[in-house]
C-alpha cells in the first residue's frame, strides 16, 4: 500500500532532477564553461535531495522541522524558476518547455501527499475493526428502518380496521335512529289523529265524567335512578375467618382457595376479594 505514493513521488523526483539538470546545462552552458553549468545544475539537485532526505528522516522519527520543510520547498521553487526561465527565453518549443516546467513543484506536492499517506495509515487489524463497526453499525439501521417501517404498516392496518368499524358502527346508528324517528313520527300522528285519539284515551286512561284525558306520548329523557339495594351487615375479620375455616375443612382434604371461595358466594355471603384472601391467608397460616 505504501509503494502507491511513494513510486510516483520517487519518479517524478528523478524526472524533474534530470530535467532541471538538463535545462542548465544547455541554458547557462553557452555563457559559462560546462563544468560550472554542471556545478550549478547538482548544486540545485543536490540541494533539493538533501533536504527531501532529510525530511523523510524527520518524518520517520515522527517529527517535523518547518525551516527544512521551508528550505526544500525554495529548492524546488528555484528548479521550477529555472525551467520557466529558459522556456520564456527559448527560441522554439516554447510551450513543451513550458508544459514540463511545473515538475519540480509537482514532485514536491507527491512527497507532501505521500507524509500525509504515512501519516495517517492504519494497519491491518486497526482497518477490519474499523470496517466491523461501521458494518455493524449499517445493519443496525437497517433493522431499525425494517422495525419501523413494520410498525407504521401495523399501525396503519389497525387504523384502517377501526375507522371501518367506526364506520359500520355509524352506520348502524343511522339506520336504527332513522327507523326509530320513523316510529315516532307514526306515533305522533296517532296521537294526533281525532279518532285515533279517543281510542287510546278509551284505553290507556280512566274515563272520568266530564273530562277527556288526552294520551301523551312517553318522553325520552332521564330517568329516576334505581336505588342499590343494600347489602347485608359487613363481616368482621373474626367472622369471615369462622366461615372460610368451616368451608375449607367441609370435605377431605380441604378445599382449595378457589373451591372455597366459589362454594363461600354460592352460600349467600359477601366479602371482596381483597379480604377473602387475606381471611384464607390468615387461616391457612
Amino acid at each position: 500500500m505504501r509503494a502507491k505514493t511513494v513510486l510516483p513521488a520517487v519518479a517524478m523526483t528523478a524526472v524533474s532532477m534530470v530535467l532541471t539538470l538538463a535545462v542548465v546545462m544547455m541554458w547557462l552552458g553557452t555563457a559559462v564553461p560546462w563544468p560550472v553549468a554542471l556545478v550549478v545544475g547538482l548544486g540545485i539537485d543536490g540541494g533539493w535531495l538533501a533536504t527531501l532526505a532529510y525530511e523523510r528522516r524527520l518524518a520517520a522519527q515522527g517529527d517535523h522541522n518547518r525551516a527544512v520543510t521551508a528550505v526544500g520547498w525554495s529548492f524546488g521553487l528555484l528548479a521550477t524558476g529555472v525551467l520557466v526561465a529558459h522556456a520564456l527565453t527559448a527560441e522554439d518549443s516554447r510551450g513543451a518547455w513550458l508544459a514540463v516546467a511545473w515538475l519540480p513543484v509537482a514532485a514536491k506536492a507527491l512527497w507532501l501527499v505521500h507524509g500525509m499517506w504515512e501519516r495517517t495509515a492504519l494497519t491491518p487489524a486497526a482497518l477490519d475493526a474499523i470496517a466491523g463497526i461501521q458494518q455493524e453499525a449499517r445493519d443496525e439501521a437497517a433493522v431499525a428502518r425494517a422495525r419501523l417501517r413494520a410498525e407504521a404498516v401495523t399501525e396503519e392496518t389497525r387504523l384502517t380496521a377501526v375507522t371501518q368499524a367506526g364506520a359500520r358502527v355509524a352506520r348502524v346508528q343511522a339506520r336504527t335512529a332513522q327507523t326509530l324517528a320513523g316510529a315516532w313520527s307514526t306515533l305522533e300522528s296517532a296521537r294526533r289523529g281525532e279518532d285515533t285519539g279517543r281510542a287510546l284515551t278509551s284505553v290507556t286512561a280512566r274515563v272520568t265524567p266530564g273530562v277527556t284525558p288526552r294520551w301523551e306520548l312517553p318522553v325520552w329523557g332521564p330517568t329516576e335512578p334505581v336505588p342499590v339495594l343494600e347489602s347485608g351487615p359487613a363481616l368482621t375479620d373474626d367472622a369471615l375467618d369462622t366461615l372460610v375455616d368451616e368451608i375449607r375443612h367441609s370435605q377431605t382434604p380441604p378445599l382449595s382457595y378457589r373451591e372455597m371461595a366459589i362454594r363461600f358466594r354460592a352460600a349467600g355471603h359477601s366479602a371482596s376479594e381483597t379480604r377473602l384472601r387475606a381471611a384464607w391467608k390468615r387461616v391457612v397460616a
